[in-house]
């Protein structure tokens, strides 16, 4: 048995152990690339540690301890009322708002995932505040940033048709765009439809102080994303209370000293706290769009900057901080990392390439691109796949246009999965929800996803032959 196959197989026990019995993923993970990369790939640990993705550790770190200090000041509460009333009260609009909130951000140059962790804890505090599915709130904030991500000035969107240009294939950057842009539109309305939309709007219009509406607080129970209520994770009664009525905080009178205190505290009235977390929220914005920096560091030294200033309300983010995520997460990319180092990859992509038939390789490239791009980088394997597929696109039987952007999509949409950056910034961002079924959601939408978008992006973009 190749080496490269029984990396494969070994990345198969490691999912069967996870989900079948009570061990995190992350941990067996790293197991699995220290015996594989020892005993197969004969690895030392430097050559295992080369796929820790310690930049995404920061980020993960970085982007939770800020906004678990936001939460326990009050400034997501402030932030969820103030989108209450810019709709106007129609809840069933913020998941749409997020969705064109992160597609702008990509669209105008912000990388996928910067665009998220600014997004995602917003969003998913005000799906937990409103009783909105949270598998809903989360997804939508993706495709959106998906949705916006192939922009001829976007940074996915250059690198690709750089990648184009450079193997002298004919292109069409408004085309990539589009069938990004339509594609992750297609999907959000589906998951709205799906995933609790309609109730939202049956709801009709609430204001700032109900937090929902009682005795409708599990308008999205039985709708795949719902955990229920807040108070406890458990009990499904909706709203943020204690969950016995489904009554929010915000009902409830506060003295003026509560105003700067933590979970108590409505956020109404804008405090020094709140002030200085909500500058210090915009200054990551425009450090990380407007500067290109990291924007886990980033988040890091303001959520310190934040801490020092208020100790009192800081005190216990650092235990916020979505720890066990961080590990399924980090050790699941050390082992993929290995199955790049050792060539699996590679060798899976050339076994497709050198398939005779042209519509079938592209159909298996696609595929090969959206399960690795649940686990890596979506850029980094459509600039491995393109030029793979250059040999059968060189017979003439298929539009270059179509397969680049089929790839693109395919690689892309499955930025979803709890696995990706995208969607690992989604899981560690839910506050109160119970985190192994929403990963469990994740993991189970992005499997639909991989199997359901190559095909659908072949039958729509590469069997016409566009381009």
């Amino acid at each position: 048995m190749s080496p490269e196959l029984i990396s494969i197989l070994v990345l198969v026990v490691v999912f069967v152990i996870a989900t079948t019995r009570s061990v995190n993923m992350g941990a067996l993970a790293f197991a699995a690339a220290f015996g594989v990369g020892t005993l197969v790939a004969d690895l030392d640990a430097d050559g295992i540690f080369a796929g820790f993705p310690g930049d995404l550790f920061v980020v993960l770190v970085g982007v939770t301890y800020l906004f678990a200090i936001a939460r326990a000041n009050g400034t997501t509460d402030w932030l969820v009322h103030a989108a209450v009333r810019l709709v106007r009260g129609r809840v069933a609009l913020i998941p749409w708002v997020m969705f064109a909130l992160t597609g702008a951000l990509t669209a105008i140059g912000a990388v996928s995932p910067a665009a998220v962790a600014i997004v995602a804890p917003i969003a998913l505090s005000f799906a937990t505040r409103y009783s909105i599915s949270p598998l809903l709130m989360g997804t939508m904030v993706v495709h959106g940033a998906q949705a916006g991500g192939f922009s001829p000035i976007s940074i996915y969107g250059s690198i690709v048709n750089g990648i184009v240009e450079r193997e002298k294939l004919p292109g069409s950057e408004i085309g990539l765009f589009l069938a990004s842009l339509i594609a992750n539109l297609l999907i959000a309305a589906v998951l709205f439809a799906v995933l609790g939309g309609r109730k939202l709007w049956a709801r009709g219009a609430v204001t700032p102080e109900d937090g929902g509406v009682p005795g409708k607080g599990t308008a999205s129970a039985g709708t795949g994303g719902s955990t229920g209520g807040t108070g406890n994770g458990t009990d499904g009664t909706g709203g943020t209370g204690t969950g016995t009525g489904g009554t929010a905080p915000a009902a409830v009178a506060v003295r003026p000293e509560q105003e700067t205190g933590g979970a108590e505290g409505t956020g109404i009235r804008l405090t020094p706290a709140r002030i200085a977390t909500l500058v210090a929220l915009v200054a990551l914005v425009v450090a990380v769009l407007g500067f290109d920096l990291d924007a886990g560091l980033t988040a890091v030294t303001l959520a310190v900057v934040l801490s020092t200033a208020w100790p009192d309300d800081s005190r216990r983010a650092v235990g916020e901080i979505a720890w066990s995520t961080v590990l399924l997460i980090c050790g699941v990319l050390t082992y993929v990392g290995v199955l790049e180092e050792m060539g699996t990859i590679t060798w899976a992509g050339e076994g497709v390439g050198g398939i005779g038939v042209p519509l079938l390789a592209a159909v298996l490239l696609c595929y090969i691109g959206a399960i690795v791009s649940a686990f890596a980088s979506s850029v980094g394997i459509m600039g491995a796949l393109i030029p793979l597929a250059v040999p059968f696109l060189a017979q003439g039987e298929i539009g270059a246009v179509g397969m680049v952007a089929a790839l693109a999509v395919s690689a892309t949409v499955v930025d979803v999965s709890p696995f990706s950056t995208n969607g690992a910034l989604v899981l560690a961002a839910a506050p109160d929800v119970d985190r192994d079924r929403f990963f469990r959601q994740l993991m189970i939408y992005g499997g639909i996803v991989v199997a359901a978008v190559p095909v659908l992006a072949w039958l729509v973009l590469v069997v016409p032959g566009f381009g």
